[in-house]
């Protein structure tokens, strides 16, 4: 038998598959991990304490930036575990334009998923798919709200901005266009026989370990628990559509992968409704009183979000600032499980459950700067092989004149 030293590697901050926001220290037995533990912090701001200081308003924009690739999610929860508070009746166009733009994020945030996880496993060109269809509801987000990232969209009582004329009429036709291009992604990558390799039955868990360890979102649906609050504790306008609700069956790698596409189909189907019930006229803001100040208690919201339960807690002293605000933030409980998944896999699998399991989001998003890195990565290999190209042709003419002016050493003639 080879004796073999166990060796401990820092798997990120600074590694294509951590994105600079998690840590993984990792104890390996040749190529097998005998021990891992998780490093979280590096996205760390003091939002909730932040928070006690600041009007209700003002907190908005502090949600945005929890998980900036799903914005929009993290401006309601805030806002409305504020009208739940006050008892708030929120206009019906403003309800549907934040269902709209919250199930966009849904999409646009698996989509940047399923690109970069599949970078991370080694394809290449899902990566630049899945941007260019990204690239469409960033547009939609700009048109509507003026950013691409983080929106500052919602207030209390309603939202800041109406659609523009035409807008719904855009989304109505991306959701035409987003059902083909999903059955491109399914054509390109799932049934490929080296990702199934690497994705099938790695990294399973069942049922009863994915509800002790609190997992939520396609984390728990995976095992087959048929748990999603826009069903089950329904909020804003989901009751009024028809939408199913995917589970899976082996709680491995491969589910969570299915399960992350079928939910954008589920999207599909939302919005599809959406625009077709969309109100043409309505206010977009509620009676919400100037200042905001709600009744004192306290008020738990959750909903469900790209990567689980996002949950917030606000305990009110009738203050305009709130005596103490607690979001419960799903990708903190999801990777609490890696350690047990971890152990006893080989290195090769890491990245494969690390993907998986945190949505690529590992303490909540990626930094701005982790999607400038994998598209940096992508436009500088295409540049260098751009730029040996032209130098390539630049250089034939040279070739060729040279080669021309080399006498025939066949019609020399012997000496």
């Amino acid at each position: 038998m080879i004796r073999t030293e166990e060796l401990t590697l820092n798997v990120g901050p600074q590694h294509p598959s951590t994105h600079g926001v998690f840590r993984l220290i990792v104890k390996i037995d040749g190529e097998v991990i005998t021990e891992a533990t998780p490093v979280i912090g590096y996205l760390h701001r003091g939002t909730e304490k932040l928070a006690e200081n600041l009007n209700y308003t003002q907190i908005i924009p502090y949600t945005d930036r929890m998980d900036y690739v799903s914005a929009m999610t993290g401006n309601y929860v805030v806002c409305h575990a504020v009208e739940t508070a006050l008892g708030l009746e929120i206009p019906e166009r403003a309800q549907f334009l934040r269902l709209i733009v919250m199930e966009l994020q849904r999409i646009a945030s698996h989509m940047l998923w399923w690109g970069t996880y599949l970078l991370d496993i080694g394809a290449l060109s899902p990566f630049l798919f899945a941007f260019r269809d990204r690239e469409v509801i960033l547009n939609l987000f700009n048109e509507l709200c003026g950013a691409r990232l983080t929106y500052n969209y919602m207030r209390v009582g309603g939202v800041k901005w109406d659609a523009p004329e035409g807008w719904i009429g855009k989304v109505r036709d991306f959701v035409k266009m987003m059902k083909t291009r999903l059955d491109d992604y399914h054509d390109l990558v799932s049934g490929n026989e080296i990702f199934l390799a690497r994705i099938k039955g790695v990294g399973a868990y069942d049922a009863e370990t994915a509800i002790s360890y609190g997992l939520s979102g396609v984390n728990l649906r995976c095992t087959g628990v048929k748990w999603d609050l826009r069903k089950d504790q329904p909020y804003c306008i989901y009751d009024r559509f028809d939408f199913d609700v995917p589970v899976g069956k082996n709680g491995d790698c491969l589910d969570r992968y299915n399960l992350r596409l079928e939910e954008i189909r589920q999207s599909l189907r939302i919005l599809e409704q959406a625009v077709e019930q969309f109100p043409e006229e309505g206010e977009i803001m509620g009676k919400a009183p100037r200042i905001i100040r709600p009744p004192e208690g306290e008020v738990y919201v959750a909903i469900e979000s790209p990567r689980g339960e996002l949950g917030c807690h606000l305990i009110s002293r009738g203050k305009p600032e709130p005596y103490r605000l607690k979001f419960r933030r799903p990708s903190f409980v999801n990777l609490q499980i890696l350690p047990k998944l971890l152990v006893g896999e080989t290195m090769a699998n890491l990245v494969a459950i690390l993907g998986a399991v945190a949505n690529t989001a590992l303490a909540n998003g990626p930094t701005p700067s982790t999607l400038d890195t994998a598209a940096h990565r992508v436009f500088v290999g295409v540049l260098i092989a751009a730029v040996l190209m032209l130098a390539a042709v630049a250089a034939l003419p040279r070739v060729i004149r040279a080669h021309e002016s080399q006498p025939d050493e066949a019609a020399q003639p012997a000496h």
